[in-house]
């Protein structure tokens, strides 16, 4: 008799912690508005600012930490080309990526110091700076335009001798039997184009 007892307690008890771990579920769990799948998420840019986001240059501090990190590689890759760890062509895209950044770090400071200058004006304008203040904004400007060109002409040659230095190497290949026409026809549109100035999508 108190066996029988026992056991309807435990059934009357677990229905209950049945009852109430299925209300507690269906509380916190959302139920789906329609019986459809979503397999792309939801986007969180609106298409009409895809491309002012993919256009947008990068600031001056995430500039300047790329290139930090690709002088490194620049570096090791030397060393790991004179262990045999890593080919001479890579190396030389490591390097040739350093002065890319360096070009692309001395514009966006051309940018910076183009908008000091502006704010400058601004504040000379509402009498909140003084001429000092404007004039060493220019200084600095033309110090920028100056380093950028510099900067830029650097990586214009870096780009020369690459492209003259693949050219080589695609005709030292079709000579061996190891290259194609093909190849070597790119290499030559490649360096005509640089030397026009007329530089290929990196």
């Amino acid at each position: 008799m108190c066996n029988r007892i026992l056991t309807k307690s435990l059934l009357a008890f677990a229905a209950v912690v049945t009852l109430l771990l299925s209300s507690l579920l269906a509380q916190d769990l959302p139920q789906p508005a329609d019986d459809s799948f979503e397999v792309e998420p939801p986007l969180l840019i609106l298409p009409s600012e895809v491309g002012r986001e993919a256009n947008a240059p990068p600031d001056v501090a995430t500039l300047v930490q790329r290139l930090a990190r690709a002088k490194k590689s620049a570096a090791s890759g030397e060393r790991l080309v004179k262990s045999g760890v890593l080919a001479k062509t890579e190396a030389e895209q490591r390097a040739l990526r350093a002065i890319r950044l360096e070009s692309e770090l001395a514009n966006a400071q051309v940018l910076a110091a183009q908008a000091q200058v502006a704010l400058q004006e601004t504040r000379s304008a509402a009498h909140q700076a003084s001429q000092s203040d404007l004039d060493a904004a220019l200084e600095a400007l033309a110090r920028a335009s100056a380093a950028a060109q510099t900067a830029g002409e650097n990586y214009h040659k870096a780009q020369l001798d690459a492209a003259a230095l693949n050219l080589r190497r695609q005709r030292q290949l079709l000579a061996l039997g190891s290259g194609h026409r093909s190849d070597v026809a790119r290499a030559e549109e490649k360096l005509d184009r640089l030397q026009r100035g007329d530089a290929p999508p990196q």
